[in-house]
């Protein structure tokens, strides 16, 4: 089995998760692409490989227990653990609480929180094998319930659905974090900003490039980095 640093991010193929693969990369990490789309996730591979990353494809669906399973085994015949998860997939649309539409509501849920519980659990035993492991969440600021509840605070338009699949993503972050603390294992969320991406129409002001900086660091954390935080470049994110 290879002694190379392995991580796996989700939602590989484009945007913000392509980013984080290819800053790990550039470290030297092997990175699995996580991806449902196979056309994406190859040709995201290619371009990885042409930058000198050392990447592959892992066929993944977080919201299926089938595909996260097969991914699992994928990663046990390639590398035989796992440094680093990276759960990046996420998707969702804003709905306004009085008029949201319940099936949107539960594909935000099942996709942004319930997908990482399922390919944090399935890669948990990959996990226990490195010496040093990290789980990231990306999460988004705008499921901070402290800055959603501060009067004047920046926090989008009213939402009832994408905005509170990432307040559950961060308390599931802190109860993992507490479940773990007496591990090796670092799990922290990370907010990239608002990044010009295919989730916010590619209007945002920030990069997928910048977007991912956070996760990268939180992703390759030293043994006595924090767990169970959340943040941004700028520091540590109010939950």
């Amino acid at each position: 089995m290879s002694e190379q640093t392995i991580a796996l991010v989700t939602g590989a193929n484009k945007g913000i998760g392509y980013e984080i693969a290819a800053g790990l990369g550039a470290l030297g990490w092997r990175v699995g692409v996580g991806a449902r789309n196979d056309e994406r996730r190859e040709a995201a591979v290619e371009k990885l490989r042409a930058a000198d990353v050392d990447a592959f494809g892992v066929p993944l669906d977080v919201t299926d227990d089938a595909s996260v399973a097969a991914a699992a085994g994928l990663i046990e015949d390639r590398a035989g653990r796992l440094d680093a998860l990276v759960n990046n997939a996420g998707g969702g649309t804003q709905q306004t609480p009085t008029t949201a539409d319940v099936a949107t509501v539960r594909a935000a849920v099942e996709t942004n929180v319930i997908g990482v519980i399922r390919v944090t659990n399935a890669m948990l035993p990959l996990l226990r094998r490195s010496g040093a492991p990290r789980i990231v969440n990306v999460s988004s600021g705008l499921g901070s319930l402290t800055l959603q509840t501060t009067a004047g605070a920046e926090t989008g338009p009213i939402d009832g659905a994408y905005t509170p699949t990432k307040t559950f993503l961060n308390a599931v972050t802190i109860q993992y974090a507490k479940e773990l603390r007496d591990t090796n294992i670092l799990i922290n969320a990370a907010c990239p900003g608002f990044c010009a991406t295919d989730l916010t129409g590619f209007s945002g002001v920030r990069t997928p490039e910048q977007g991912a900086a956070t996760a990268i660091r939180l992703a390759t954390l030293p043994d006595d980095g924090p767990t169970g935080g959340f943040f941004n470049d700028a520091g540590e994110l109010p939950w």
